[in-house]
């Protein structure tokens, strides 16, 4: 179901803006549901229970019931980054499903906007393009959710979710209660955050952005999409043409999903990027790729695999690397968890055993440690 959007703003202007979240009761599909069909992977068992929150009192609701009880609880988004085991979670999956977005425009403090967790993250950020809502626009083609999005701080081509987060609303499930994180108490780091670092304590309601006006993009800072735009690093570009160049990107990488293309049926890149010491650095090959980030300097995982000897493709009919990407392990069929799983072990001990780097997964694994 797609959200109700019905008004736009033509200019910068002090107004308010409302696009109103589809309401009803939390419905519980327990009986029809296997995790594999919310899921990118298209991997996953049945649900001990699925209940399909609408609303943030339904989602607050579940969780606390289910809490009180001792069940085990697995909130789920666009499952976008998560693989679940062949025989499923026994326990209560809910699915977060809340929408809306609202929105404090004027030309003097820019765009403070609401979204609900539920909304999904592309459908947002290419709305917020047509505003003219500057800060999304290189986050283009993500899957999953706008509530999922703070708790990796995703990000691509040089661009984090941080750098526009204002607020972050949760439901605290160690404290029973609703709290606001500020930006600057969310932790941010690379693919990193608060609520990644203490995993199932906090559901998020709904993130809070706010976004300077603009036609232009924010300094474009990734060389190859600056190449794909004709700009230099650095500079600025009209924002709805950033966003087809980053979809165009994605897609030749097999990083937008395609139900009919099996190099989608993946979790994006499996492994982030390593964070080395100077030490560590230094004895990576010369031509091996070196970022200087604070006091860490990144590398590039996808040269890692490529170099330690997986190739794109690399695999079996069942899990096997993308044939665009070798940072995505795919589905190509008829994959269960436990192959996905095996490939993935098999390519992080070979970038050990050659590098001496062991690759730390950005997908979220249930039930099995790699």
């Amino acid at each position: 179901m797609q959200p109700a959007r019905r008004c736009a703003l033509t200019e910068p202007q002090a107004c308010d803006v409302s696009f109103v979240s589809h309401s009803g009761e939390a419905t519980d599909d327990s009986d029809s549901i296997r995790l594999a069909e919310h899921t990118t992977f298209r991997v996953g068992g049945p649900a001990g229970r699925f209940v399909r929150a609408t609303s943030q009192d339904e989602l607050i609701g579940v969780v606390s019931e289910a809490d009180s009880r001792g069940e085990p609880v697995l909130v789920l988004g666009g499952g976008s980054n998560l693989l679940v085991p062949d025989a499923g979670f026994d326990g209560t999956v809910v699915q977060v499903a809340n929408r809306g977005i609202t929105a404090e425009v004027s030309s003097c403090g820019g765009a403070m906007v609401r979204v609900q967790a539920g909304e999904n993250w592309d459908e947002f950020a290419g709305f917020a393009v047509g505003q003219q809502w500057v800060g999304v626009e290189s986050l283009a083609g993500i899957p999953g959710s706008v509530g999922a999005t703070p708790i990796q701080n995703v990000g691509a081509y040089g661009s984090d979710v941080s750098a526009t987060i204002s607020a972050v609303r949760t439901f605290d499930r160690q404290e029973g209660r609703v709290r606001t994180f500020p930006a600057v108490d969310c932790g941010f780091g690379y693919r990193s955050s608060l609520f990644k670092r203490m995993p199932g304590r906090y559901c998020i309601l709904d993130v809070a952005f706010q976004f300077r006006l603009g036609s232009l993009s924010a300094p474009v800072a990734y060389p190859e999409l600056a190449r794909a735009l004709g700009v230099e690093v650095g500079d600025r570009a009209d924002t709805a043409e950033v966003r087809d160049a980053v979809l165009r990107i994605r897609r030749s990488k097999g990083m937008v999903l395609d139900e009919a293309d099996h190099d989608t049926w993946s979790g994006g890149s499996f492994f982030t990027n390593p964070l080395l010491t100077s030490q560590q650095a230094a004895a990576l090959p010369p031509e091996a790729p070196r970022f200087a980030t604070g006091e860490f300097t990144k590398t590039s995982a996808a040269w890692l695999i490529q170099h330690a000897g997986f190739a794109k493709g690399y695999g079996n009919h069942l899990a096997a690397l993308s044939t665009k990407h070798v940072l995505a392990v795919t589905n190509r069929g008829e994959a269960g968890a436990d192959d996905l799983v095996a490939l993935a072990r098999e390519v992080r001990d070979g970038v050990e055993a050659r590098y001496g780097i062991r690759l730390e997964p950005e997908v979220n694994i249930l039930g099995v440690t790699l």
